[in-house]
């Protein structure tokens, strides 16, 4: 029996995207499809709005997108929801960051607003990664000068971020949401705030179940995604706690896992 789905969440970098970075192309012929089956497409990424869109180019005015991993939801370009953090919340925290660093932590921030990323460490090295993920990206003498609602503060590792830094923000995860979204990127987000808050809340939008709404996901900031959906499914390499976590199974990122995993889903007998 093909199960009755209405809404798909799906995570990018290492779920999503091939082996280069890049959207699959068979994705371009599924998204019409899904469309006129009635099925919504999400992606749903750590990465900001402005990158999404990038990404999905002349498709994205009609898509719906979870952006800064729950803080962001905007659909046919409208916003949904979003949550921004405290200022005072983002002075603490950025000189917390900068101490870490003055100790021997190698790190870059990335303070995440609305209107722009903002970074105020420019080598050659950090940008790199920081443009990989951020579009609209500026540099800037101070991030904490900035005038944006800040949705989220990203870090840099270049060291394991789950074994590094990961581990000395137990001050400000006491008051809000600390996660390690990637191998080298941990991020710092209002209470409260996840993928699976930002899924619920379209799910209410759109009038749709649990049980109608499938999910994918490979890392840590999936997996409150993945229990807001019950078709979950875990990539073939994904953490450890994702796969404890996820109901279901699907091929990795390179073998084009949720493209075919969908297909499977809307042609099952």
């Amino acid at each position: 029996m093909t199960p009755d789905i209405r809404l798909i969440a799906v995570d990018m970098d290492g779920t999503l995207l091939d082996g280069d970075g890049n959207v699959p192309e068979p994705l371009w012929e599924l998204l019409p499809r899904l469309a006129a089956q009635g099925v919504t497409f999400v992606p749903a990424s750590g990465r900001q709005l402005a990158t999404l869109r990038a990404t999905f180019g002349d498709a994205a005015d009609d898509m719906t997108f979870i952006a800064e991993n729950g803080a962001y939801v905007v659909q046919a370009g409208t916003e949904v929801a979003s949550v921004a953090l405290d200022a005072a919340f983002v002075d603490r925290a950025v000189r917390h960051i900068r101490s870490l660093a003055g100790e021997g932590y190698d790190l870059g921030v990335v303070v995440c607003g609305k209107r722009s990323a903002y970074i105020e460490r420019s080598d050659d090295a950090f940008r790199v990664e920081a443009e990989t993920y951020y579009a609209a990206l500026e540099a800037v003498d101070d991030v904490l000068a900035v005038d944006d609602d800040v949705l989220k503060i990203a870090i840099y590792d270049f060291a394991p971020a789950e074994e590094s830094v990961g581990r000395a923000l137990d001050d400000l995860a006491r008051t809000h949401r600390v996660v390690v979204s990637g191998a080298h990127w941990v991020d710092i987000m209002p209470p409260g705030v996840d993928k699976g808050v930002a899924l619920r809340r379209l799910q209410d939008a759109l009038d749709v179940t649990p049980e109608q709404t499938a999910a994918f996901g490979d890392y840590l900031n999936d997996l409150e995604m993945l229990d807001a959906a019950h078709w979950s499914y875990a990539m073939a390499d994904a953490h450890p706690d994702v796969v404890a976590r996820a109901r279901h199974r699907a091929p990795s990122n390179i073998d084009h896992g949720v493209l075919t995993t969908i297909e499977a889903l809307l042609t099952a007998d």
